[in-house]
């Protein structure tokens, strides 16, 4: 038995006491990530509206793990593609579903967290597995993902669609680590989200969340950031426009 054998993966709806230690993990987001103001005003209420679609790993008592997707009808008008907001763009669509009603067609994945002393233990592609099961429960054609590439951060000025279509050459699978596992996983890269999620602030606010001085305009590279972030002395702004890559895993037989 491997120590990963210790970790037991269940839906918040299986686990609802679980719920209020989900959070209960040292995670290595960027802070500016949480900034989002659309994932500032909607992911907190993921795992009590969609606990089904909500998974979270633990070693005995110990959360190590969470992963959050949303469901959301693809069928609808304008909704034919992926769209280029990716993250924030699914995360409102799920909840103007939830609002009206309406009957979900595909789930979304949102994130996956796990806990800095679990990290290197192989959890990444289980996590994933257990979302892709737990979207195929609930009867949807697929799980699709807006995926944050791991390694982007390390070439940011790259645009996105050519890294994405980075492969290596001893197997043809991308070249970065996280969209491997997706690829692995059976998923299929379909294109890059342009605007996946949208963070502005003062220069005082992006100097706290980096540490960076803001003190010139143009392009300011800022570490765990996938694209440089826009400096305006003139307005007092920054800006960051991140994109992800759209990648659609099939639950169909």
């Amino acid at each position: 038995m491997t120590d990963s054998d210790l970790i037991k993966i269940s839906t918040l709806a299986e686990r609802p006491e679980l719920a209020a230690r989900i959070y209960d993990l040292q995670d290595t987001w960027p802070e500016f990530i949480a900034r989002d103001l659309v994932g500032y005003a909607l992911l907190g209420r993921v795992p009590e509206e969609f606990p089904q679609y909500c998974v979270v790993a633990t070693e005995g008592d110990r959360v190590v793990a969470r992963g959050f997707s949303v469901p959301f009808n693809a069928t609808l008008e304008g909704r034919e593609e992926m769209p280029d907001r990716g993250w924030d763009q699914v995360l409102t669509w799920a909840f103007d579903d939830l609002r009206r009603g309406r009957a979900a067609t595909v789930a979304s994945a949102l994130e996956i967290t796990i806990d800095r002393d679990s990290l290197g233990r192989g959890l990444s592609p289980r996590m994933l597995a257990a979302m892709r099961e737990a979207a195929r429960r609930q009867g949807l054609d697929a799980l699709v993902a807006p995926v944050r590439p791991t390694a982007k951060h390390l070439q940011p000025r790259l645009p996105m669609s050519a890294y994405m279509r980075h492969v290596r050459d001893e197997d043809g699978l991308p070249a970065d680590p996280w969209l491997r596992v997706h690829v692995r996983a059976g998923g299929t890269i379909e294109k890059a989200a342009a605007a996946s999620m949208t963070v502005s602030g003062t220069l005082a606010e992006w100097r706290h969340w980096t540490r960076l001085p803001f003190d010139r305009d143009g392009e300011v590279e800022v570490p765990a950031a996938l694209v440089p972030v826009h400096c305006d002395t003139r307005h007092d702004r920054a800006s960051y426009v991140e994109p992800n890559v759209w990648v659609r895993h099939g639950l169909r037989p």
